[in-house]
């Protein structure tokens, strides 16, 4: 594939020729932080960024879960759970939006990569193919229990470390909606009768 390149001549004119194919060299390592003034120690923006990602990475994970369970619904639920699963992604594509953003207002390295992001998480991987739904929906309580106990635990030393901010999204936004999310997927798995009591019967 021919490629145009740019001159000294044509740099000193302008040109609106893109430069494509660059390679670059990596300007931050994952796993550390800038310094940036925000009153908070460096010790404590790096365990948050370091907890932020792991819950980050998992995170996502639960969103690609959703999402898959989300296609392969299937049965006499189908269309609630098809929505209901829908619904809970999109919060959870939410929640991966501002957990990789604090890590950068920490001056970290958010974890991004798919590829990367499938080293760090601890959420086992699903099958391949479709599950039954009460598998499905079990997967993914499991997957929310793990993330709310990471996020609980890492939530109480961030505000021991003195970092309100992360302690703040860890409990108002990751903690809250995954709680709330558990017991809506939760109550689809009570054996309950639909149309006659066991009083009735």
């Amino acid at each position: 594939m021919a490629t145009t390149k740019r001159t000294a001549k044509s740099r000193r004119k302008g040109s609106s020729q893109p430069w494509i194919h660059q390679d670059g060299v990596e300007i931050q390592e994952f796993g550390t932080v800038r310094m940036f003034p925000l009153g908070l120690t460096y010790e404590a923006r790096m365990y948050s960024c370091q907890r932020l990602n792991q819950v980050l990475a998992d995170t996502q994970i639960l969103y690609s879960l959703y999402k898959k369970h989300h296609w392969l619904m299937r049965g006499p639920t189908f269309y609630q759970l098809h929505l209901l699963l829908d619904k809970h992604a999109a919060e959870q594509l939410e929640l991966v939006d501002a957990l990789a953003e604090r890590v950068q207002t920490l001056g970290g390295v958010a974890v991004g990569d798919p590829r990367h992001v499938s080293e760090i998480t601890v959420i086992p991987r699903p099958p391949d193919g479709a599950e039954e739904v009460p598998a499905m929906l079990s997967r993914l309580i499991e997957a929310h229990e793990a993330i709310l106990v990471a996020a609980h635990d890492a939530a109480a030393r961030s505000a021991e470390m003195g970092d309100d901010g992360t302690n703040d999204l860890l409990v108002s936004d990751v903690i809250r909606t995954g709680e709330l999310q558990t017991w809506f997927l939760i109550e689809h798995l009570v054996d309950t009768p639909l149309v006659e009591s066991a009083r009735d019967r």
